[in-house]
């Protein structure tokens, strides 16, 4: 009998990954259980047509994720902050995620989180500003915090510490833009300091390559990438891809926090956060273990082959 991996998130980003990669394997010892809120959507189709088991549930239907974690050998949990913007709502997630992957006997759950910021930037440090009385970076704070379910539950969990996705250069509107000039320009608040990045894809292929070596990352952290590289080697590599001209400009956490679009505030202070403590941020997230999880991990060179046709240009 083959195991079941219930995957939250399958239609997205980082659950579609593992999904693809597990369904792909064919001596593969797993088995996919995607959990979606549409079954009929068409990436959910997509899945069912490969092989899938496809499960209806809710994050905000505890109900649903018990019969959706029940008989399942491992999970691959992710939360979905950019939907609603609220850490506690996160924070409720991964602690139903927790509990019900004891109740129902989970044997190995991968936890997709990020640091707790605070543990550098205390709240009263005023070099970055709070945000909602509570946070630093509230995307990061929420999830770095709610580790301590998992450990308090102890459930068998590897904590996976995830990168910026290459992606949002297509999705999130972080491509480059044209400016009078004639030049391309992307910002960044990091100066010259290295952003660890990877391709959505791959985390879902470095948590497949987790969930198979079982004794070599349960109840261990791990921090995954395709490279680290600063904004300037990003523009250069853009650049030469696209074959238009790409600047960097590393403009300031202050101004990027006040280009208004929604969660300007949270994601300005993580490029703070990843700008100042570069040195702990980049050593957390090691190429070569990223690697060794996942033989066919993206360069950004590689990344920018396969999708730079989806940079969206004006």
């Amino acid at each position: 009998m083959k195991r079941i991996i219930t995957i939250l998130g399958a239609t997205g980003a980082q659950g579609g990954g593992l999904a693809n990669a597990i369904l792909s394997d064919t001596n593969s010892e797993f088995v996919v259980r995607a959990i979606t809120r549409d079954v009929n959507s068409d990436k959910a189709k997509a899945l069912a047509d490969k092989g899938a088991e496809v499960v209806k549930a809710d994050v905000d239907d505890p109900e649903s994720i018990v019969k959706a974690f029940s008989g399942a050998y491992g999970v691959f949990a992710v939360t979905f902050f950019w939907e609603h913007f609220s850490p506690e709502k996160e924070m409720e997630h991964a602690k139903l995620f927790a509990q019900t992957a004891k109740d129902t006997g989970v044997k190995h759950i991968i936890w997709s989180t990020l640091e707790d910021t605070r543990k550098w930037i205390p709240l009263e440090d005023d070099r970055m500003p709070t945000l909602g009385g509570k946070y630093k970076v509230p995307h990061f704070d929420a999830k770095g915090e709610s580790n301590r379910f998992f450990e308090e539950a102890n459930v068998p969990t590897t904590y996976l510490n995830t990168s910026f996705y290459w992606d949002n250069l297509v999705y999130f509107g972080m491509g480059p833009k044209k400016g009078e000039d004639g030049n391309y320009y992307f910002a960044f608040p990091m100066d010259d300091k290295k952003l660890p990045g990877m391709a959505a894809e791959d985390i879902g292929k470095c948590a497949y390559g987790i969930f198979k070596n079982y004794n070599k990352y349960v109840n261990k952290s791990v921090g995954i990438a395709g490279e680290h590289l600063t904004g300037y080697q990003m523009a250069d590599a853009m650049s030469k891809a696209l074959d238009k001209p790409v600047k960097y400009n590393p403009v300031s956490p202050e101004v990027y926090r006040g280009f208004g679009f929604p969660g300007a505030d949270d994601l300005g202070n993580m490029f703070q956060f990843k700008r100042d403590f570069e040195t702990d941020f980049c050593a957390a997230r090691n190429l070569d273990e990223s690697r060794a999880l996942n033989p066919e991990l993206l360069t950004f060179d590689a990344w920018l082959a396969k999708y730079k046709e989806r940079i969206p240009l004006d």
